[in-house]
């Protein structure tokens, strides 16, 4: 899909910084900025180089400013907000044109000079190229002057005023870090500047730093004649032999064409997340695998996220090989059942603290045996999935255990064991001790796919079909005749009776698994009760709107946004479930076919809203306009496009 947008879309500086653009290179380094070139977040960059992938990123060049002179007039072309708002640089004044689809390219007109920018990453390299097409149709010479912006410095860090930078012929170095660079242009050192007062709009309305720092140590001139054209073309990369810029182009079409013939959908906004979706895939180098990134500008590799994003980002889009190194990787670190949540970085060992991620590993084995048909790879993992089974019905870590009745219990004290996982101290905001609904649904199914993949190992001699049928039989509890719906959590305390009722997404994996925990009259009615207290076009809430407890917005300082991140707030990719279940409830007919096909005609706009042919994290729970969180999440796009690849399979497409 092809992003075009006007002068409409920043007739102020304030307008112009509410969407970005996002490029990755697969190792974890990415490049974004917003649609006039300026920085709205300390996490943005035009060059965000990651050292050791995924998630060690250095802010190598943070911003380029620009300034076209004519004669002895001079007009500064780029765009960047500052904490003195008559510092700013407005060269938006003089941006005709933003246009993204395998890159982003900018276009600015004055007296008579246009100039074209395009930024491109490389795949799997830490290189970005820069371009500017002049087009002098004026009647005097013309030099464009590129300032690059410099920091140095881990991601979200600030520079310090006293860092060093030094240049050695064509390389710069700092902070331990070098950038090797080529131009065409005219390559002047001059002695380091420290520039204040980078004001960024998008951490200040969060409550993180709203100003940065950064640094000048040399600029690059090209001159074009009058009634002439010419093209200057910046490579900047941490590795001594760099790409051109034609090179680096070609391969980012070539790589982001394949992608989308690889995937194989038809409709427009598919095929938009088909390719998009692998932005958040990224080489691991101390597994030695892929992993796959939660979401940018913030999160790292998380083992809950992976496995549900796995299914989109991965499965959907028939990147088998990415799929299958993914699941061996976290088959090696299970440990007493569980999977990782945080893999280990350097010497630290890894995460455990969550109950989903285990269980959501064997539906994603389940998932990949039934895209793949390849039964050599479930036997190899046969082996973890029982002794995930095993563990979870013995008892392991984080209080995780099997009850008397087969339904799971898990957490404890101050553990965060399922998604909703905020803690403020010693506040949990909202607490699932016990025997979480969407943990139990997950249970059945495992059971259930353990019984259908049991030929694999007769000598195992657990009875997972009895298993499953008492879990079966217990999930009943769940139902609330008073909401005619699912609780969220069953447990013990007297205190929890009502939070513990409270109208949740969680209850829309009951429906949406592929073996029904349910009966179908039963299934129908959480289908309706989500839709009427927490369906939007772009996400599901959190919690029903006329609980005492919701939340009707999601900002201000952390700890504001900490208690209102699960009370209320819209979250993307449940919606995923929703529409799997709609589809399942209604047997797949058509008429369902059709009607989810036009409620996901409702994700265009949102394309171009926030990051440009991503999907978010959140939205406001009361009215969700503008995305918020991490303006690109792996689970958000995965999850619908495993709504369309349902919907392909069934031959609505």
């Amino acid at each position: 899909m092809r992003f075009c947008y006007g002068k409409q879309d920043w007739r102020t500086l304030e307008r112009g910084e509410e969407n970005c653009y996002l490029m990755t290179n697969g190792l974890g380094g990415f490049s974004s900025l917003t649609i006039i070139g300026s920085c709205s977040r300390n996490d943005h960059a035009v060059l965000m180089a990651c050292v050791d992938s995924p998630n060690h990123r250095y802010n190598m060049i943070h911003r380029l400013e620009e300034i076209l002179h004519i004669g002895k007039r001079e007009y500064v072309i780029s765009s960047q907000n500052k904490k003195e708002k008559e510092l700013r640089e407005e060269g938006y004044y003089f941006q005709s044109n933003f246009v993204y689809q395998d890159m982003p390219v900018w276009t600015y007109l004055t007296e008579g000079i246009e100039i074209v920018k395009t930024l491109a990453l490389e795949p799997e390299r830490n290189t970005i190229g820069i371009s500017y097409e002049i087009r002098n149709c004026s009647t005097e010479d013309v030099e464009l002057e590129v300032i690059p912006h410099l920091q140095f410095v881990p991601k979200g860090n600030q520079l310090p005023k006293d860092q060093v930078f030094v240049i050695e012929g064509k390389k710069i170095c700092s902070n331990g870090q070098q950038l090797y660079t080529q131009t065409n242009g005219l390559f002047l050192e001059q002695p380091v500047k420290y520039c204040e007062d980078q004001f960024y709009a998008y951490d200040a309305c969060d409550g993180r730093r709203e100003t940065g720092r950064t640094a000048i140590n040399h600029r690059v001139v090209f001159s074009v004649l009058a009634g002439k054209a010419d093209t200057l073309t910046m490579v900047y990369g941490t590795g001594p032999n760099i790409s051109s810029m034609e090179k680096i182009v070609e391969e980012v079409k070539e790589y982001r064409g394949c992608l989308k013939k690889q995937a194989g959908f038809q409709d427009k906004i598919a095929q938009t997340l088909s390719v998009n979706a692998n932005q958040f895939l990224s080489f691991r180098s101390s597994t030695k695998g892929q992993t796959i990134l939660a979401g940018f500008p913030f999160f790292e590799d998380w083992g809950r996220d992976t496995m549900i994003a796995i299914h989109g980002c991965c499965l959907a889009v028939h990147q088998y090989q990415a799929a299958e190194s993914i699941l061996k990787t976290f088959m090696s670190y299970c440990k007493k059942g569980l999977m990782p949540n945080l893999f280990p970085e350097g010497a630290e060992q890894p995460g455990y603290n969550t109950v989903d991620a285990s269980l959501l590993f064997i539906l994603a084995v389940y998932e990949y045996y039934r895209k793949t048909n390849n039964i050599e790879f479930v036997q190899s993992a046969y082996k973890v999935m029982a002794e995930i089974v095993e563990y979870y019905e013995k008892g392991t870590d984080y209080g995780i255990r099997m009850d008397t009745d087969g339904l799971i219990m898990a957490g404890k004290e101050y553990d965060q064991v399922t998604w909703m996982d905020v803690r403020v101290g010693d506040i949990l905001p909202t607490p699932r001790h016990g025997k979480p609904v969407e943990i139990n649904a997950y249970w059945y199914n495992v059971l259930c796919i353990m019984e259908q993949f049991h030929f694999l190992c007769p000598e195992d001699t657990k009875d997972y079909k009895k298993m499953a049928g008492q879990v079966k039989k217990s999930f009943q509890k769940f139902w609330n005749p008073e909401t005619g719906c699912l609780k969220d959590v069953l447990s013990d305390q007297k205190e929890k009776i009502q939070t513990d009722s409270q109208i949740r997404c969680n209850q829309i994996w009951a429906v949406s698994l592929p073996f029904s925990v349910l009966a179908p009259e039963y299934e129908r009615q959480v289908v309706d009760i989500v839709f009427r207290k927490l369906y939007t076009p772009y996400g599901l809430r959190t919690l029903a709107p006329e609980d005492k407890e919701f939340c009707p917005f999601y900002g201000g300082a952390q700890l504001e946004r900490d208690l209102a991140y699960h009370q209320g707030t819209v979250w993307v990719f449940p919606l995923g479930g929703y529409y799997l279940a709609y589809l399942k409830v209604n047997k797949y007919s058509k008429e369902a076919k059709n009607y989810v096909f036009k409620q996901l005609e409702n994700l265009e706009p949102a394309l171009r809203e926030g990051c440009i042919g991503q999907l978010p994290e959140i939205y406001d729970g009361k009215n969700p306009t503008n995305s918020k969180g991490c303006f690109a999440q792996a689970w958000s796009v995965g999850e619908i496009l495993r709504v369309y690849d349902a919907l392909r399979m069934t031959g609505a497409e």
